[in-house]
């Protein structure tokens, strides 16, 4: 049984064949580069999920809106974990204090044995 070697790209040659791809279409851009059209359609998902960037011009108008709804989720995140943050510090403080005012008024009362 023979093993299909994967081929390996370096970034500049799959930056070039998503924007070859963007420019001519997929299955031309492929067909040129000696490729199969589905590696330039996983590199445009790496593209479109952020973790292939390939520089300026990558992001498209629809693009632009999830970046837009990205950063309200962060807000939204944000906020909440301040919130959390706020809480937990005040937690804090409550325990500190109850923690000194029971040390204290264990030094002040007398020691029974029972």
């Amino acid at each position: 049984m023979a093993t299909k070697k994967q081929r390996k790209y370096d970034m500049e040659f799959k930056i070039q064949a998503v924007k070859l791809g963007k420019e001519i279409g997929v299955q031309r851009a492929a067909k040129e580069l000696g490729i199969p059209a589905h590696t330039i359609y996983n590199w445009n998902k790496q593209v479109k999920d952020g973790s292939l960037d390939i520089g300026e011009g990558a992001h498209s108008p629809s693009n632009a809106r999830t970046l837009n709804a990205e950063m309200i989720e962060l807000r939204k995140r944000i906020k909440a974990l301040e919130k959390d943050n706020k809480r937990l510090q005040e937690e804090n403080e409550f325990l500190a204090e109850a923690s000194a005012f029971f040390a204290a008024s264990r030094r002040k009362s007398p020691k029974t044995k029972e």
